[in-house]
């Protein structure tokens, strides 16, 4: 069979034979991620206007010690240490985050805006020894198999939350009558986003099905597996789509707790 000699010549950073703007997506990628890092920070440092009336900001559900009605265990825990600033998001954003942070396709997506590993197909990396992800640190992404189960959890208590976000106070009886506002659609709609990047997450892909020699031979999982593939075909537009709306989420309860906004009674 006849062999074919192939050289390989290293590129220098940004070398490429692409004509086409290949920089557009990663800088998109850095700018948009960028921003959210920074808007989910400074949220989360406020410990203030996250909730308005039956609603919960996302970013801290659930709410295990804090000062509204939807605080599990009470206010601000006594062995909370004095040199850092309580906030409830700080609590539980850990778990969301590294999921997110450890997600297969936001690994490809920040490698390549943040660490230019490499910025592009095609184009010339910063370094010319590639360790991969078998090696320390990044052998540690491998946790996001284990995050995939918080996080389904999460979908479940954030769902909960649009079921509180259904009843509203009743002045004229003192109790709490059904309803539907602007919020509350706000809140159902990241609830579906977040749900549709997480059962389309690849781990969740092997968990259902993936593990299987013969995955026919069980109907269900290969009813589930296919569930979760159909979802997985759009995991990135899901990604950016369920990033931007738990964003919203937060905005729109803390514009309306501070009066920004009027949250309107739909029903």
């Amino acid at each position: 069979m006849p062999s074919i000699d192939v050289q390989w010549t290293p590129r220098g950073f940004g070398q490429t034979a692409r004509q086409d703007r290949w920089w557009v997506q990663p800088l998109l990628v850095f700018l948009g991620l960028s921003a959210f890092f920074v808007y989910a920070n400074w949220a989360a440092f406020q410990g203030k206007n996250y909730f308005f009336g039956p609603y919960l900001s996302p970013f801290y559900s659930p709410e295990l010690f804090g000062s509204s009605p939807h605080s599990w265990f009470g206010p601000k825990p006594g062995w909370w240490p004095a040199w850092w600033p309580f906030s409830p998001a700080h609590l539980i954003l850990w778990a969301p985050g590294l999921f997110r942070v450890t997600c297969y396709y936001y690994r490809g997506a920040y490698y390549k805006s943040f660490w230019a590993d490499p910025p592009s197909c095609a184009v010339g990396e910063p370094r010319q020894h590639y360790r991969g992800e078998h090696s320390f640190p990044l052998i540690m992404q491998n946790v996001h198999r284990y995050f995939l189960y918080i996080a389904v959890c999460f979908i479940g208590l954030l769902s909960y939350d649009v079921w509180k976000a259904l009843w509203f106070p009743n002045p004229a009886t003192g109790r709490e009558s059904f309803g539907i506002g602007v919020g509350t659609l706000v809140l159902a709609t990241n609830v579906v986003l977040l749900g549709g990047y997480t059962f389309g997450c690849h781990s969740m892909r092997h968990l259902v099905g993936g593990r299987k020699d013969r995955i026919s031979e069980s109907p269900v999982c290969q009813k589930a597996y296919d569930c979760s593939s159909c979802l997985n075909r759009s995991h990135m537009l899901w990604a950016w789509m369920s990033l931007v709306s738990v964003m919203f989420s937060d905005v729109y309860v803390r514009l309306c707790a501070m009066g920004v906004w009027t949250d309107w009674r739909i029903l």
